[in-house]
């Protein structure tokens, strides 16, 4: 009866719009039915904001910058240390992500997979594209999750997506369901995978605000930031008759080849990042860099029309770091 005299003397001071309250109860801290408590709502508790922690960039930001983005369908650069855009172009823009992609298929694996995980390739690694890069991975071939999640970054193999994505999905097309469930989870609402490694597809898009969600997430695992950091990677994986077979490749990020023409600017280290190519997507690349202080930031280019003009304008945009 108290809980309800309570109430109705709540009800009828909001509906009389009176303007000061009377506790028709004595005020007690420790009790659930005091007038004061039930006014107050002492056990109201208040929600985080999903991008409190977040960059949020509702249009294209260009202030205050020169930087010769022109080549670029889309551009985004990120300080993390304050969630600012210092510049952004197109980044709500739904586009081919090529190789991108594998960002997202590094992130499932870090998050349900285990490193040393045992891998065996079925037929789904034989992929025939055209220009589609392979490490060469036949049925039957072995390999440990780790040896396969450093093809995958650092050689960008569309194969090792492959092994990959059924190992770990069970099927491929499960692996994208878990893909896509990730992008949601992450707010990423503008992005759907169509597979795990990138080769165009209809369906398959996202956007360069996106991908920065996607980076952002992925970061916070100390196994991708090594990985990404490499300058290559020689392993030794096994066939279907235990006979070795030898993988010795560089990466395909220019910044970090060793004997690359290609060299961010001098103020700014790039830690390391992912490339993508195709005929529809153009060159891509996403990078996570630090200034002189070790401030962190991520960069974003899409939709480029040569390597040489993706590397002018990611060192463009990396210029614009220390302004």
């Amino acid at each position: 009866m108290a809980v309800i005299f309570c109430l109705l003397a709540l009800m009828s001071c909001v509906l009389s719009g009176c303007g000061n309250l009377a506790y028709d109860m004595a005020y007690s801290a420790d009790s659930n039915i005091s007038s004061f408590n039930v006014i107050s709502g002492q056990d109201t508790g208040t929600a985080t904001p999903f991008s409190s922690n977040l960059c949020v960039v509702k249009d294209d930001v260009s202030e205050g910058t020169d930087a010769d983005l022109s080549k670029a369908t889309a551009a985004l650069l990120v300080s993390l240390d304050d969630n600012r855009a210092i510049y952004a172009k197109n980044v709500h823009n739904t586009l081919n992500p090529a190789s991108l992609t594998k960002v997202m298929t590094a992130l499932v694996v870090l998050k349900y997979g285990r490193l040393d995980q045992k891998l065996t390739a079925t037929k789904s690694v034989n992929i025939t594209e055209a220009g589609a890069v392979l490490c060469g991975l036949k049925a039957g071939d072995t390999m440990t999750m780790d040896q396969a999640l450093r093809i995958l970054l650092i050689y960008s193999a569309n194969d090792a997506a492959m092994l990959i994505a059924e190992s770990i999905g069970g099927t491929v097309d499960h692996f994208v369901e878990m893909m896509n469930e990730e992008a949601a989870r992450l707010g990423a609402t503008n992005t759907h995978f169509a597979n795990p490694h990138g080769l165009t597809d209809p369906n398959h898009y996202t956007t360069a605000y996106d991908l920065y969600l996607i980076f952002n997430e992925a970061i916070k695992y100390e196994t991708f930031n090594e990985i990404i950091h490499m300058t290559g990677y020689q392993t030794v994986y096994y066939d279907k008759d235990g006979k070795e077979k030898e993988f010795d490749k560089s990466t395909s990020n220019q910044f970090l080849k060793v004997g690359s023409d290609y060299s961010a600017p001098a103020s700014v280290t790039v830690i390391g990042g992912k490339t993508g190519t195709t005929k529809a997507a153009g060159h891509c690349l996403i990078l996570l860099a630090r200034d002189v202080n070790g401030s962190p930031y991520i960069a974003v280019t899409m939709g480029v029309p040569s390597t040489q003009e993706l590397y002018m304008t990611m060192t463009d945009l990396l210029e614009e770091i220390q302004k």
